[in-house]
């Protein structure tokens, strides 16, 4: 049995990989999951949320470059290398953009940018604001790759960042919808009668609540926050994955080998488990890619109505909420961009999920 299994998997293995797409969606979806990781050392802006505004100049388009002027703060964040690593930077800093600089008797005096031409206003800070008075290493060139958003922070960072709650969301929702959609859709399958109507109940219920009425309940009962939205998107997607485990279990359970572990005394517990589940997971992997992308767009979609992550949190359905009326004002990469993100990561699902459904048809 165990050599047969094997082979099973092994030939699943090779009908996926011949999937291009599929392939090559598997590797652009471990990209995107490296991206949330290590969110914070790729991004050029590595403050917490990406959240280093500069008013002076917001919208600019992509390739922006301006003189950054960085004044260090005396304050010491005391903040550890891991908590920087994952969750930002804690900037006290103060950056100000600016056209020239000059240094006359120890005094640091800069104009501030202007945009459209202007002259920015004139202002001076004491050189012993900066270590050993040397202000050289505290002035640079900062790029601005994807240019800025209509708070001057940067468009590249606020997207990296922002792959982390789009990316994330799908996997606590799905964690969510296969706990309880496994757990009622095979009690309901196996033990039928009165506990499949019952539960059958349950799901039909659940299914006629919009997942929108469900964030509002949720928040109204918890407060806003991504973690609100992460439980309720995975409480509005368990049904899915209960009515394919119940189906397949009804299916299965009057089998032969379900019939002898019977036979044997073995507990529901251990045939439900260890016999029927593991030859009906293949349905199952497949609907949970398809929740995966389901779970990104609804995310976007709560996120672009308010409800979702909160502000100053980097989100690309919130990105696109912030800047969709720019689409008429010409600058419409503000929202394209994080629009293409949310595209392409569930592309890449659905995609995923077709090669999986594909590779684990036993009658191809």
């Amino acid at each position: 049995m165990a050599e047969t299994s094997n082979s099973l998997k092994q030939l699943a293995l090779q009908k996926f990989k011949k999937n291009v797409w599929g392939v090559l969606s598997f590797w652009f979806i471990v990209l995107v999951a490296i991206v949330s990781l290590f969110a914070y050392v790729m991004a050029p802006d590595n403050s917490q949320h990406a959240n280093q505004m500069h008013l002076s100049i917001h919208s600019k388009k992509p390739g922006f470059k301006v003189d950054m002027l960085t004044i260090p703060s005396a304050y010491n964040t005391n903040q550890g290398y891991v908590n920087r690593l994952f969750f930002g930077k804690e900037n006290t800093d103060t950056e100000i953009p600016i056209t020239n600089f000059k240094v006359e008797e120890e005094v640091l005096i800069y104009n501030e940018y202007a945009s459209d031409g202007l002259v920015g206003a004139e202002k001076s800070i004491s050189l012993n604001r900066f270590p050993q008075k040397n202000v050289t290493p505290f002035i640079a060139t900062k790029t601005f790759l994807f240019g800025t958003d209509k708070y001057g922070r940067d468009l590249l960072s606020r997207v990296l960042v922002g792959a982390r709650i789009s990316f994330f969301i799908g996997f606590v929702a799905v964690f969510i919808s296969l706990v309880i959609g496994v757990f009622m859709g095979s009690l309901a399958g196996y033990f039928g009668g009165k506990v499949d109507a019952l539960i059958m109940w349950v799901i039909n219920v659940t299914w006629s609540i919009p997942t929108l009425l469900l964030v509002i309940a949720i928040t109204l009962a918890l407060g806003k926050g991504f973690w609100q939205v992460f439980i309720a998107v995975g409480l509005t997607m368990w049904v899915e994955v209960a009515r394919v485990v119940r189906g397949q279990i009804i299916s299965v359970k009057e089998m032969q080998y379900v019939v002898a572990a019977r036979a044997l005394g073995f507990t529901d517990f251990r045939i439900i488990t260890k016999h029927i589940l593991p030859n009906i997971m293949a349905p199952v992997i497949v609907i949970s890619a398809a929740n995966f992308a389901a779970a990104i767009l609804i995310e976007s979609g709560l996120s672009f109505l308010g409800i979702g992550a909160q502000p100053p949190m980097a989100s690309w359905g919130a990105m696109i909420k912030d800047h969709y009326n720019y689409i008429i004002l010409g600058k419409p990469y503000l929202a394209i961009i994080p629009g293409l993100c949310i595209m392409s990561l569930v592309m890449a699902f659905m995609l995923i999920g077709n090669a999986l459904r594909d590779a684990l048809d036993v009658k191809s």
